[in-house]
């Protein structure tokens, strides 16, 4: 967003502050997963295609939480755009995306933000079906997506920024470990 932000086209809502909110709301992007089995969720191998279809539903379930949630609170601009932000993340430039097939700029920006940052984070952390894959295997599956699955200014901004997404990752692997040793018993210098 920071990256896009430079650019005149989407100056008017990359605003510091929208930036700001899309930080702060963008981790509720899945909490619609509350919703869904934890024999579906926590799966250690490839889902079938009605455990597919189940799992499908965790965007619209978020919105509409974080839509109850607006009711009970009051509307503001966090829970929009973390509603925004959970209805779309699946969706995909090409139109192939759930839950809506929106399609192109029918996404909105912070979608498609959301997007490629929830594959790559998919991509480079360990799963219960998965190994983490690297930073390079990462990129090069999400460059295969640009103009398919991601909005091709988004592919160009995580390319010229990537430094970034790896210092990150760094960082929070990390803590991780960390936290982990400290739960072990173990200290780490």
């Amino acid at each position: 967003a920071c990256y896009l932000s430079r650019f005149e086209q989407h100056q008017d809502l990359l605003t510091d502050s929208y930036i700001e909110l899309l930080y702060k709301s963008a981790p509720l992007h899945d909490v619609g997963k509350v919703a869904i089995p934890d024999n579906i969720l926590l799966k250690p191998g490839k889902l079938t295609d009605e455990e597919f279809e189940v799992m499908k539903k965790h965007p619209e379930l978020g919105a509409k939480a974080l839509s109850m949630a607006e009711n009970q609170l009051g509307s503001n601009s966090f829970l929009k755009l973390a509603k925004e932000i959970s209805l779309t993340h699946h969706e995909k430039w090409d139109g192939s995306g759930y839950p809506n097939q929106l399609k192109g700029a029918e996404i909105p920006l912070s979608g498609r933000l959301m997007a490629l940052a929830d594959v790559y984070d998919a991509l480079i952390s360990e799963r219960v079906y998965k190994k983490a894959f690297s930073h390079e295997k990462a990129k090069a599956i999400i460059l295969q997506g640009d103009g398919k699955h991601f909005d091709p200014q988004v592919v160009e901004a995580f390319i010229a920024i990537e430094h970034q997404f790896v210092a990150i990752a760094d960082k929070y692997r990390s803590m991780e470990a960390k936290e982990n040793a400290l739960e072990s018993g173990v200290v780490l210098a």
